[in-house]
C-alpha cells in the first residue's frame, strides 16, 4: 500500500487510538517512545499488542510500532511483546546507521520464528538523523537490507544532541544543519532505493504552514509524512494525492510513449520528455489508481 500520512498515537493511550482508528491516516504508529511517560511503558507494551492481535485480519490502515532506541534497556521487552502481533513496520528512533538495523534484523528474525511468523515480514523504517553520529552514517544505509523500508529524519532530537537553541529562524525556516539533515535523508533514501518520508511538522494550530511544508517536501521528493495530531491528516493527504492536472498530463506522457515504442526521448507541449519522465508518469498514475481502489472499497 502507498502511504501519505504516518500518524502518531501515544500507545498507552485508548482513547486517542481509536479516534485515529476511525481517522483517515493511511498508517499509525504506535507509540512506545517520546510520548510514553518511562513509568507507563509497560501498560503502554500491553496496549499495543492488544490492538496489533485484535486487527490480525484484513487491516484499513497499516500500523506501525515505533520502539524505544535500541540503546536502552527499554527496547528488547518492545519487541517481545509486540511482534507476535505482525506490525507492518516497526519506526526505529535515534539510529547511528545501517548496523542497527542489521542488529534489530537479528532480533526480529528470532522473535518471528517465536511467533510462527513469516520471516522478513516486518519492516523498518529508520529516523535517521537524530544524533550527531547519525549524520555520518547516513550513507550507510545503501544497499538496503531486506527488512529496510524508508528513511525519515527529525530536526528536534537532533538540536537536543547537538545543544541547539532552536533549529529554525524567526521566520520558521530550518537552520543549515537541519536544512542539510533533510537533503541527506532524501539522498539517502534514494541511494538505498527505499521511500524517503518528511518528518512531522509541528505547529498543529498552522494549517496553512503544513501545506506549504508538504508541497515543498513532495516536490522535491518524499512521497509520505508523519503526523503528529489528526487534524493534520487530511492536509497531508491532499498534499501526497495526484491531483487531476498531474493525472491527466502522466497519461498523456505513457500515451505518447507508448504509441512510440523504442523512443528514448520524446516532445511534448514544448518539452523534451526522456524515460526518467516515463517513469515518474507511471508512479503518478499507479498511486492515483491505487487511492480510487481505496476509496472504493
Amino acid at each position: 500500500m502507498s502511504l501519505r500520512s504516518i500518524l502518531f498515537v501515544p500507545g498507552d493511550s485508548e482513547k486517542k487510538l481509536a479516534k485515529a482508528s476511525a481517522g483517515p491516516a493511511d498508517a499509525l504508529i504506535l507509540d512506545l517512545e517520546d510520548s510514553v511517560a518511562p513509568e507507563r511503558k509497560p501498560e503502554a507494551r500491553i496496549a499495543v499488542a492488544g490492538h496489533l492481535r485484535s486487527q490480525s485480519g484484513k487491516r484499513r490502515q497499516e500500523l506501525w510500532v515505533r520502539i524505544n532506541p535500541l540503546t536502552t534497556d527499554e527496547a528488547l521487552p518492545d519487541l517481545a511483546a509486540i511482534v507476535g502481533g505482525r506490525p507492518d513496520t516497526l519506526l526505529l528512533p535515534k539510529a547511528a546507521g545501517a548496523e542497527d538495523v542489521v542488529r534489530l534484523d537479528h532480533h526480529l528474525s528470532a522473535l518471528e520464528v517465536r511467533e510462527g511468523l513469516p520471516p522478513g515480514g516486518i519492516k523498518v523504517v529508520v529516523v535517521a538523523t537524530e544524533t550527531g553520529a547519525a549524520m555520518f552514517g547516513l550513507g550507510s544505509y545503501s544497499p538496503a537490507t531486506p527488512r529496510l523500508r524508508g528513511l525519515t529524519w527529525g530536526a528536534e532530537d537532533l538540536a537536543a544532541a547537538v545543544g541547539a537553541a532552536s533549529n529554525a529562524e524567526a521566520d520558521g525556516v530550518l537552520t543549515p544543519l537541519y536544512q542539510m539533515a533533510r537533503a541527506l535523508c532524501l539522498a539517502a533514501a534514494a541511494a538505498a532505493d527505499v521511500e524517503a518520508v518528511d518528518t512531522a511538522y509541528m505547529g498543529i494550530g498552522d494549517p496553512e504552514g503544513l501545506r506549504r511544508v508538504c508541497d515543498a517536501a513532495r516536490r522535491d521528493g518524499f512521497r509520505s509524512k508523519l503526523a503528529i495530531h489528526p487534524d493534520q491528516v487530511e492536509i497531508i493527504n491532499a498534499a501526497f494525492s495526484p491531483s487531476e492536472a498531474e493525472v491527466a498530463h502522466a497519461r498523456r506522457v505513457c500515451e505518447l510513449f507508448a504509441a512510440n515504442p523504442g523512443a528514448g526521448t520524446l516532445k511534448l507541449d514544448g518539452r523534451m520528455l526522456d524515460i526518467p519522465h516515463l517513469k515518474q508518469a507511471r508512479r503518478i498514475l499507479a498511486l492515483s489508481e491505487e487511492l480510487a481502489a481505496r476509496q472504493g472499497a
